[in-house]
């Protein structure tokens, strides 16, 4: 998102809309983006400085790290906050620090049951993928049929 200097009147600026994704080269790390950022922004210039502050928000899907199974999560910033002293350039690009903030509020191990709406099932003691593990019996054979010269 780029912001024009001269278009910013003196008592500011309001700004809502979407962009694309600003985190698309995170696809192969498995967390894909589910539409546009969307964002509610006030902009100004004080001081030699441009200053803004709102809201941004991210629909992502990302895989669960108890059951590996995908999920809808919403990233959130609430307080966004920038303030960029000013040097020459009469446009400025916020992605990068949309960005930033994005990824600072992005879960470092995202589970599906994070917000309460959804039972994890790797997580629930009766749940499928913890029965697998308690059937499945620890099998040496292969093991106890390897002649090892010593």
């Amino acid at each position: 998102m780029k912001v024009h200097l001269k278009q910013i009147p003196a008592d500011g600026l309001h700004l809502e809309g979407d962009e694309d994704c600003p985190i698309p080269e995170l696809e192969p790390e498995g967390i894909h983006c589910l539409g546009p950022l969307f964002y509610n922004i006030d902009i100004g210039v004080s001081g030699g400085a441009l200053w803004a502050n709102g809201s941004l928000r991210q629909g992502v899907e990302l895989s669960c790290v108890c059951c590996l199974e995908k999920f809808v999560y919403e990233i959130k910033v609430p307080a966004f906050a920038l303030r960029i002293e000013l040097h020459g350039p009469e446009t400025v690009d916020l992605t990068p620090f949309m960005r930033e903030d994005l990824l600072l509020n992005l879960p470092a191990h995202p589970r599906c049951d994070r917000d309460g709406g959804r039972i994890c099932n790797a997580a629930t003691s009766g749940g499928e993928g913890r029965e697998r593990r308690e059937e499945r019996r620890p099998d040496w054979s292969a093991l106890d049929k390897l002649k090892l010269k010593r």
